[in-house]
């Protein structure tokens, strides 16, 4: 887990982004937040966006943000039976792999940014639909091949929209 954080605020007021990635698959999730949210709706979050979908993690690592070292934090993952870890400076190879979709998702946003500047937060799930079917090279697979145990459905020509003839 880690943020994204300085983005320009949208209609709705969000002004970050709260990245979730499963080490085994892969897979992650891109939330619009709120710079101003407290713990208790970052658990409410995680709980209606994350355990909904995937369950309960055996261990989470994040950095070491207020939000995530905050009592109600620890507490509602010793009741959930998660282990916390926190990366730190000097070990940053334990959260690399939430740095490395970071990087990914900011190239993703510049893509787009032109044309949804004030309205990224609208055009998320698209980017994280994108993220999770591309071909990640350390699974030799998309995430959500990975994730659901077959290749996702889409749509290979969207230029190339209308009825098929002859």
């Amino acid at each position: 887990m880690d943020f994204v954080d300085g983005l320009r605020r949208t209609i709705q007021g969000y002004n970050s982004i709260w990245v979730i990635v499963d080490r085994l698959t892969k897979c992650a999730h891109f939330l619009p937040v709120k710079t101003t949210y407290d713990v208790s709706r970052y658990a409410d979050l995680y709980l209606k966006e994350i355990v909904r979908l995937h369950g309960v993690p055996v261990s989470i690592v994040s950095d070491r943000d207020p939000k995530f070292t905050s009592a109600l934090w620890k507490s509602l993952h010793r009741a959930l039976g998660t282990k916390l870890n926190f990366s730190t400076a000097f070990h940053p190879q334990t959260d690399g792999q939430s740095e490395r979709v970071i990087q990914i998702l900011e190239d993703l946003l510049r893509a787009c940014i032109v044309d949804f500047s004030e309205n990224w937060d609208l055009k998320l799930p698209l980017v994280e639909f994108a993220y999770n079917n591309s071909f990640q090279a350390s699974i030799q697979m998309a995430p959500y091949e990975a994730l659901y145990g077959r290749r996702c459905r889409t749509t290979l020509h969207w230029d190339e929209v209308g009825e098929r003839t002859g």
